[in-house]
């Protein structure tokens, strides 16, 4: 009864039934009394309420007891095992216990786990062959007509195993609306696509999905089977002009004047559509075929920082900074893009790749030719881009040149028209002097930016 009174000071002895004493003891006594069915836990029992208590203290947060405390109360409590056991009066060193997460790095955690059906991955990887992203996965989820003011393009929506991204490729063929397989230039098609996903899906299921040839109505219905083998184009037929464009929400959807990005991509479904000059040996019957690409549409907003930390950059610029200092001020560097999941969309087109056609590359940007060509794309031109501002100024007459652009219909916000301002120089100057674009610089007009 001493030992509950000390347990309970305040309650009168009486008061106190005998099963909780019993309990109490039962508890307290340092030998279990019934049948032993468990291990006791008395040993880290102990050490463990004492850490409970430290950690209460405004000395030491609820992290250091985690990491630290638990550990070494287990140790402290195999120690005193030892030491008992042994029968020695050695002092021993505790030993401290490491904390060891149970979850793998961020990095890893962060990673999707989309998987492809076995027979398309298979198809997939085959495709790419032994170029260093054969370990990237594309298959194209959906394909389908889009009318545009430079005409039609094919839409199609790709999954991948790298990113829960849904990246695009937007696709310019009008050799796609005919079956015909005498064309000079064969069409751009995706294989993953037109691959066979189960062999419970109908005709049906693979014209929804946009495996078809020909144009499709209610009245023309045809549903496409795998190909075998990319036919292979006429030599003298050019190589198709492949744009890889990075989303921007600002200039395409708002049409903002800090960027040319709206521009770029309306100037680039534009230039791949006009028809294609062939040599006089191409063709007797016509000198002319229609255009032929792809816009490559990758969702990498802000060169890959992503929209909310371009809105911060655009802020700092307002403070006299510039793109580059803006970015790495953030923490980021001046470009976070990458290309191999491009690589991998244009090598499901047939397009880049050793067996397939090259590609004719519309970009002012070098770094991107080079990341591109390491990662196997066969790029065979780089076509200039130059500002629809720059390309129509002239040092006599640059009003009259600005205003021959008018005001066209195109693919984004800004349309046919050229983008313009004060913001826009700055951007565009410093892509070509820090950034190392290639781009006639004489033509902007007035001085560098600092």
């Amino acid at each position: 009864m001493a030992l509950t009174e000390s347990f309970y000071p305040n309650i009168s002895s009486p008061l106190l039934a005998e099963s909780d004493t019993a309990l109490l003891d039962v508890l307290t006594s340092p030998r279990w009394q019934g049948v032993q069915k468990f291990s006791r836990r008395d040993a880290a029992l102990d050490p463990l309420l004492l850490a409970v208590a430290a950690s209460a203290g405004t000395h030491t947060t609820r992290n250091h007891y985690h990491h630290d405390f638990f550990p070494g109360a287990q140790a402290d409590a195999v120690a005193r095992g030892k030491r008992g056991a042994e029968n020695t009066n050695k002092p021993q060193e505790r030993k401290r216990m490491s904390y060891v997460s149970k979850q793998g790095p961020r990095r890893l955690r962060l990673q999707p786990t989309i998987s492809l059906q076995p027979a398309i991955a298979s198809q997939v990887i085959s495709l790419a062959g032994p170029s260093p992203i054969s370990s990237i996965e594309v298959k194209c989820m959906a394909r389908t007509r889009i009318p545009t003011p430079y005409g039609p393009v094919f839409l199609h929506l790709y999954h991948n195993n790298r990113d829960n991204k849904e990246h695009l490729a937007i696709v310019v063929d009008p050799a796609q609306y005919s079956d015909d397989s005498s064309v000079l230039a064969p069409p751009i098609r995706s294989r993953s696509l037109d691959a066979v996903w189960n062999d419970d899906e109908t005709d049906m299921d693979r014209i929804i999905r946009g495996a078809y040839v020909g144009k499709l109505s209610a009245t023309s219905q045809h549903p496409s089977r795998p190909s075998l083998h990319q036919p292979s184009p006429t030599a003298s037929i050019p190589s198709p002009l492949v744009r890889i464009h990075s989303e921007c929400f600002t200039g395409e959807t708002v049409g903002s004047m800090r960027c040319d990005c709206g521009e770029q991509l309306d100037e680039a479904i534009r230039l791949i559509s006009q028809p294609i000059s062939l040599p006089n040996n191409a063709s007797p019957n016509s000198r002319t075929i229609p255009g032929r690409g792809a816009v490559i549409y990758l969702k990498q907003e802000g060169r890959g920082i992503g929209l909310l930390s371009k809105i911060r950059a655009y802020n700092l610029q307002d403070l006299g900074h510039d793109t580059v200092t803006a970015n790495l001020m953030l923490g980021h560097q001046a470009d976070e893009r990458g290309y191999e999941i491009a690589v991998a969309i244009l090598r499901d087109l047939g397009l880049g790749s050793e067996l397939g056609e090259g590609v004719r590359l519309l970009t002012n940007n070098p770094d991107k030719v080079q990341a591109l060509e390491k990662e196997g794309l066969k790029v065979v031109e780089r076509v200039q881009m130059v500002p629809r501002s720059w390309r129509h100024r002239s040092h006599s007459q640059a009003d009259a040149g600005e205003a021959d652009l008018g005001k066209t219909a195109g693919v984004t916000m800004i349309g046919g028209e050229a983008v313009r301002g004060e913001d826009l120089d700055k951007y565009l100057r410093t892509k070509i002097l820090r950034m190392g674009h290639m781009l006639p610089l004489y033509l902007a007009g007035g001085q560098a930016e600092s």
